[in-house]
């Protein structure tokens, strides 16, 4: 089995196209029995004019990360997991991540902190979330459902 194969894909949020307000369908990522996530932000085509383009709650707020120990309950921030700044109108066609080690003590569910578009001139952003999920502390996967996959092709 490749080292890939080892990992667990999760859409946390499906690509879509948000103008002036929060991304829908935020989902968050159970992380039970893994050691690493790596949250992959996919930012597509933006039309904004200039400045803050995403961030979380609002464009000017840099995206991050938080945690709860039940789907539905009140989140907390993850300590230092935060991009550094907004996404900024300049970045289309960017990948920026962000790394978390659940090996330390962490809740069971993390998501991202209501990702939020600025207004555009006609269309605002595109952005797709996915997380990676890696380093099994049980079993590893051991099919394409379990690696979070519709289908896996290998050559």
């Amino acid at each position: 089995m490749q080292a890939i194969q080892n990992m667990k894909t999760v859409l946390m949020l499906r690509p879509q196209l948000k103008d002036d307000g929060d991304f829908a369908n935020n989902v968050a990522v159970d992380v039970r029995g893994w050691n690493h996530l790596r949250v992959l932000f996919a930012v597509g085509d933006t039309d904004v004019a200039a400045g803050d383009a995403i961030g979380s709650t609002a464009e000017g707020t840099a995206p991050k990360i938080e945690e709860c120990d039940t789907v539905g309950g009140s989140y907390v921030d993850v300590d230092d997991a935060a991009l550094a700044d907004s996404i900024q109108f300049d970045e289309d066609a960017g990948l920026f991540a962000i790394d978390i080690n659940l090996a330390r003590s962490h809740k069971r569910y993390i998501r991202v902190q209501a990702p939020h578009s600025a207004a555009g001139a006609a269309n605002g952003s595109n952005l797709c979330i996915i997380g990676i999920l890696s380093q099994p502390s049980g079993n590893a996967p051991r099919n394409v459902t379990e690696q979070g996959l519709t289908e896996l092709v290998t050559a």
